[in-house]
């Protein structure tokens, strides 16, 4: 049936009265001044190379960029959470939790102190759990917030073993007296220590097969799911980023990170297409984009890692916090799609290599033989994957259509490639982040690997497999205990 036409309002903010709490205000406020306060410290930044130092904390390019990024996303989700949570009994409880996670974020992008790193990395999971499992009296809530909160422990203790085995082996109790030592250190020790990283990584960013936790978080309120998706699974990028000295040590390490994200950024874009609900998709969506991250940590370019997982974050909180409007009633006809044909396959196909072409010239990346190709072979795919998807599309003119595709699509392209040089100018100072990778067999399988999935989402050939759909299914099911089954539980929560 058609939409009721109506016209949507919002009301205004409540005005806390003598009985009604002030904290939520404050606390929204008080987000907003540390991020103008981060910007002035990212202006800094821009005038200065050398890391600046308080205490157990390093302020440098990637500290700066991250507390922009993180006030500004928590500055967001506090504004809609005031009228979000307004009612809820317990708001003073989750705006402190929310405030909280925001400062543990803000000390783990500085932490130099590798004990203030792991302490700051496990009251960012404890926090999560909690927000997760909010709602009081709510079974399945406090089954997702006691399974993740099992996962989060987990990847704390994984870290404590790759960060204990780091000590042990440089005799350096800092994140940049390890980098200054690493090459000196035992190789059987340092290999120990990445791979313990590299699966803390993979747990907290929500990695296949570690990724049960992010999809069965769901009953986490609406504004708590926005920074999860947007903030929390990022961390996995800033721990790689972090030890780029330990990670980068051997190739073979640097060809796992490679193999472990393609898999999960490929496995995560099938997950998403038998997914029936808004926020299903978007949890798979999360997975196959920290797997991207965490492939082009793999390949050498970590500034291109940062970049994506910022671009990333503003795109899904937006999500988050919009998806209530994804969902209308309307005609089964309406939104169809419609066949490309050879005028748009060219248009499409031109705009894809066009782009690609522009992001080498602007970056640099794919000009030699290396993970270059590898990168810039992602990015024609996904500005091919969107150019399909205006092409496609049938509520505008096909002249329109055609001609809006390259004129919206490269400039785009180009923001994008400028902000990825400033992250790239940001983090020039750390060590070891500025090497792309030689190319092996293993990133040819890669590229073999995304071409195929595109090729085979794209044309609906996968549709044809019912063990594929019923093993996809299975594969992106949350735990059972997390799951609503019965109506009365939907009217009630």
């Amino acid at each position: 049936m058609h939409e009721e036409e109506r016209t949507p309002t919002v009301g205004s903010l409540p005005t806390p009265t003598s009985d009604e709490s002030r904290v939520p205000g404050a606390l929204t406020r008080l987000v907003w001044f540390l991020w103008v306060a981060s910007v002035a410290v990212l202006a800094l930044r821009l005038r200065s190379a050398d890391p600046w130092t308080v205490g157990p904390l390093a302020v440098d390019g990637l500290t700066a960029v991250m507390w922009v990024t993180v006030t500004f996303l928590s500055g967001v989700v506090h504004s809609y959470s005031r009228r979000y949570m307004a009612g809820d009994h317990h708001v003073d409880r989750f705006f402190g939790r929310l405030f909280a996670f925001t400062l543990v974020a803000t000390i783990l992008v500085a932490a130099d102190h590798v004990a203030l790193f792991w302490a700051a990395w496990l009251a960012m999971g404890l926090l999560m759990a909690d927000l997760i499992g909010h709602v009081e009296g709510w079974k399945q809530a406090k089954a997702a917030a006691s399974l993740a909160r099992r996962y989060f422990l987990a990847s704390s203790a994984l870290l404590a073993v790759g960060l204990v085995t780091l000590w042990w082996a440089t005799g350096s109790t800092t994140v940049s007296g390890i980098a200054s030592t690493v090459g000196t250190a035992p190789t059987a020790a340092v290999l120990v220590a990445a791979g313990a990283l590299l699966l803390a990584a993979m747990v907290q960013s929500a990695l296949l097969p570690f990724h049960t936790w992010l999809l069965s978080s769901m009953t986490a309120p609406t504004p708590a799911s926005a920074l999860m998706h947007a903030g929390f699974v990022n961390a996995g990028g800033i721990l790689l980023v972090r030890f780029a000295p330990v990670v980068t040590v051997d190739p073979g390490t640097m060809l796992g990170i490679t193999a472990v994200g393609a898999a999960s950024a490929l496995l995560g874009k099938l997950l998403k297409t038998v997914q029936t609900d808004v926020k299903g998709r978007l949890g798979c969506s999360t997975v196959g984009q920290m797997g991207f991250m965490i492939m082009q940590a793999g390949l050498g370019f970590f500034a291109a890692a940062i970049t994506h997982l910022v671009l990333h974050g503003f795109y899904k909180a937006y999500q988050f916090l919009s998806s209530g409007g994804r969902v209308s009633h309307e005609h089964p006809s309406t939104g169809a799609t419609g066949s490309t044909g050879p005028v748009g396959a060219a248009v499409i196909l031109g705009t894809g290599l066009a782009g690609g072409v522009l992001f080498a010239a602007l970056t640099g990346k794919g000009t030699a033989l290396d993970s270059g190709l590898l990168l810039t072979l992602l990015v024609v795919l996904t500005v091919l994957q969107a150019a399909r998807t205006v092409v496609t599309g049938t509520t505008v003119p096909t002249t329109i259509r055609y001609a809006a595709v390259p004129l919206v699509a490269l400039p785009a392209l180009a923001v994008y490639a400028v902000f990825y040089r400033v992250i790239e100018g940001l983090l020039s100072g750390l060590p070891a982040v500025g090497e792309p990778m030689a190319l092996t067999p293993i990133h040819g399988l890669v590229a073999v690997a995304f071409v195929g999935a595109y090729l085979a989402v794209e044309t609906g050939v996968y549709r044809h497999s019912e063990r594929l759909y019923v093993a996809l299914l299975n594969a992106s099911r949350p735990a059972s205990e997390t799951l609503l089954t019965a109506t009365e539980d939907y009217n009630e929560y």
